[in-house]
């Protein structure tokens, strides 16, 4: 289940949660295994040997959170997680967990004992959540809150992504992109696929990003050259270059000024973009690239 994103709703009906800076992941638990799975449905147990005791816990049970690294003050940091993310050799995954181990966030139950809960209203998964007392060494269950705008300020505070609002009646729907879950950063943030790239004082002057349209193209939403700096432009080319292509990939024409001596790649990488406001036609103002998210798709990227 995903959650949309808008301002934070407010009442009695919502319960709301820390948004994570990690890697979302499904936790099945079955006769002492446990089973890592991403969005995409792709199997990532073997990148986190330091979750699998977690099988051990509970028997024929599924389980929602996000698998974050902490930094030394305790904060997500998604820098130290990208080291761990693709990571598929055993001998490799066990010393990365040994230096930087990651913690599973859990803020959701689906299944029990067998029995399967996505029916029930949230208030009552996540009831049945804290009845459990996971706590281990490598994962955890964050508190859930009933002040959304307490839990906002919080979570600026502390340096955190945001909010998740979660309407307390709500089932949990495999899939859906649902206005039961309303998730408000607390700086403005969003994902964007890159459709090409221009140069400026150095090979990569500026990304050029845009949202899935109609038909598969891209939907303008402007340059992105603040940001990157020499570190990210390596790691931005070593995902680019293999990708281009000799047709735009966009809807329509770029302007001279966005497609002059452009190179044109495959809208197949995703990044986070941080920028002030949107203009009319939906463009960004003031953009800064954060960084690659491998962990997206870019089916996953959706106007704000």
């Amino acid at each position: 289940m995903l959650a949309t994103t808008g301002p934070l709703p407010v009442g009695p009906g919502w319960a709301y949660e820390f948004k994570w800076d990690g890697v979302r992941a499904l936790a099945t638990a079955h006769g002492g295994r446990l089973r890592l799975r991403a969005r995409s449905g792709a199997d990532i147990t073997i990148a986190y040997p330091e979750l699998a005791p977690l099988g051990r816990v509970l028997d024929d049970a599924v389980l929602d959170g996000e698998i974050v690294s902490l930094d030394t003050d305790g904060r997500p940091s998604f820098t130290i997680l990208a080291e761990r993310m693709h990571v598929r050799e055993p001998g490799r995954a066990a010393k990365l967990a040994a230096t930087r181990p990651v913690t599973y966030m859990i803020f959701d139950l689906l299944r029990l004992g067998g029995t399967d809960l996505l029916d029930l209203p949230y208030a009552q998964r996540r009831a049945a959540l804290d009845g459990l007392n996971l706590a281990g060494d490598r994962w955890l269950t964050p508190p859930s809150f009933t002040d959304g705008a307490a839990t906002l300020a919080a979570a600026r505070e502390l340096r955190l992504e945001g909010v998740v609002a979660k309407r307390l009646n709500s089932p949990y729907r495999p899939g859906v992109r649902s206005l039961d879950w309303i998730k408000n950063k607390a700086e403005d943030t969003a994902e964007f696929v890159v459709g090409g790239f221009r140069p400026g004082v150095r090979t990569l002057g500026a990304l050029l990003v845009g949202v899935p349209g109609p038909g598969g193209k891209l939907l303008f939403r402007g340059r992105v050259g603040g940001g990157i700096s020499a570190a990210a432009e390596r790691a931005l080319l070593a995902e680019l270059r293999p990708r281009a292509v000799p047709e735009s990939p966009f809807a329509t024409e770029l302007a001279r000024e966005d497609a002059k001596d452009a190179t044109w790649v495959l809208p197949e990488v995703v990044v986070e973009v941080r920028y002030g406001q949107r203009t009319p036609d939906g463009r960004l103002r003031f953009p800064r690239f954060l960084r690659l998210r491998p962990d997206l798709s870019p089916e996953e990227c959706v106007d704000a």
